[in-house]
């Protein structure tokens, strides 16, 4: 969530009840209710001002060494906390690990997406690797004061995290950056100063919700490494020749985009569906207020046409298995649903389940809810910060659990876990 929406929401809604063990007693008062999908339509965009993206990757390629999702963890250079026991309060426990000290308590960085390779490949494993992904965004304005106690928006950067040996996880953050080109023609890349507060993995492709435009696309086969020393500067440095990246190690340039074209949408979050025919991703709203919601569409430089369907939304659109894009860019499905402070969301064909925050002190609570019912189900307690959500069924092969789990994460500093609940929760 951002810093304003964070100040907004800190205190608000009162504290579900909960049972033993972290489940909750009684189902939440959300409704749910068709809407026509064909009016949900997107675009695929493959370059910008500068050119395709295709053609300022292959000219920063020249420049830079290529490297693979496997060297990035091979490389990992920060120590993860597993979880012995659940977050404070958290239900249906299964797995999880905390960050570093550092990336515990850092202020400006705030961690909001998850994906794993068990949402890239129906075997679970990448390179023989167990791996989950986080987005965290750069917030100048940690303190929510409007003073902003640093000058430069760093954009979004990903933890690529070695689960392999869930005992001794290991990371590395990647920036995540846009081609473009200097004044003087020379290939370069910029930071993506977004909220990326969702991010789904699909086959070689990172999808990012943007906020008020729609997605973006991260292909991991243009992984690139720069060279490192110079924590204020991010792409071509005219005065050595090297590229930066604001002192990480590596970049992933974005690859193409799907913009809003249809009703207008608000992408706060994002999840992977491989139950469903063909496989689909779906995307959800976020509201402040719990129980009566209603969508921010405010302020300028949204995508869309302009009409306003303020409940919150899950709308779906088909993939692509032979080629990991789109299938289709018009929405297969579309249903309101009366339910503020979603913060995730992930499908199960007709079952969706949607994480919901409930402040700085209180837990979060994962729903569920079936198309075009009446009312969401609470399905158990989160922790303090819920954010994304992904999931990991018990079929995967190559990462496997006894039950099918849902992946979760906290962003507030100190309490910052990844970790994975019993989607039945029990």
């Amino acid at each position: 969530m951002t810093i304003s929406r964070r100040t907004i929401i800190k205190g608000i809604a009162a504290t579900p009840f909960v049972a033993a063990g972290g489940g909750l007693l009684a189902p939440a008062a959300a409704q749910a209710a068709t809407l026509t999908a064909g009016q949900f339509t997107l675009a695929e965009r493959l370059g910008n001002g500068s050119g395709t993206y295709a053609a300022q990757t292959a000219g920063l390629a020249a420049a830079l060494p290529k490297v693979t999702v496997a060297d990035v963890l091979a490389n990992a250079n920060r120590d993860a906390v597993h979880l012995t026991g659940a977050p404070s309060g958290v239900g249906a426990f299964e797995d999880g690990f905390g960050w570093n000290a550092g990336d515990q308590g850092v202020a400006e960085w705030m961690p909001q997406g998850v994906t794993t390779s068990a949402d890239a490949l129906g075997s679970g494993v990448w390179s023989g690797k167990r791996v989950v992904l986080v987005s965290w965004y750069f917030d100048t304005d940690p303190n929510g004061d409007g003073v902003p106690d640093f000058p430069v928006n760093k954009g979004v950067r990903v933890s690529f995290v070695d689960y392999t040996d869930r005992t001794a996880p290991k990371y590395r953050h990647v920036l995540l950056v846009e081609p473009v080109k200097t004044a003087a023609g020379a290939y370069s890349y910029a930071p993506v100063q977004r909220h990326a507060g969702g991010i789904l993995w699909y086959g070689n492709l990172l999808y990012m919700v943007d906020t008020t435009k729609g997605l973006r696309v991260f292909d991991l086969d243009n992984l690139l490494e720069v060279a490192t020393g110079k924590p204020d500067v991010c792409g071509l440095d005219a005065s050595d020749g090297h590229y930066y990246a604001y002192d990480y190690r590596y970049v992933l340039p974005q690859s193409g985009a799907y913009d809003n074209t249809g009703t207008l949408l608000r992408f706060s979050c994002i999840g992977l569906d491989r139950a469903s025919t063909p496989d689909s991703l779906t995307v959800s709203e976020y509201a402040v207020d719990p129980t009566t919601p209603v969508v921010d569409y405010t302020g300028g430089g949204w995508n869309g046409n302009g009409t306003k369907i303020t409940t919150p939304k899950i709308v779906r659109w088909d993939l692509d298995y032979t080629n990991r894009k789109l299938g289709n860019t018009t929405a297969r499905e579309a249903i309101t649903v009366n339910q503020g402070k979603i913060q995730g969301t992930v499908a199960q064909e007709s079952k969706h389940y949607l994480s919901t925050s409930n402040g700085e002190n209180s837990n979060g609570t994962l729903h569920a809810v079936t198309s075009g019912a009446d009312k969401p189900t609470a399905v158990l307690r989160l922790a303090k910060g819920c954010e994304d959500l992904s999931f990991h069924s018990s079929a995967t092969t190559g990462w496997k659990y006894a039950e099918s789990v849902i992946w979760n994460l906290s962003e507030y500093a100190g309490s910052r876990y990844v970790y994975a609940v019993r989607a039945d929760g029990s």
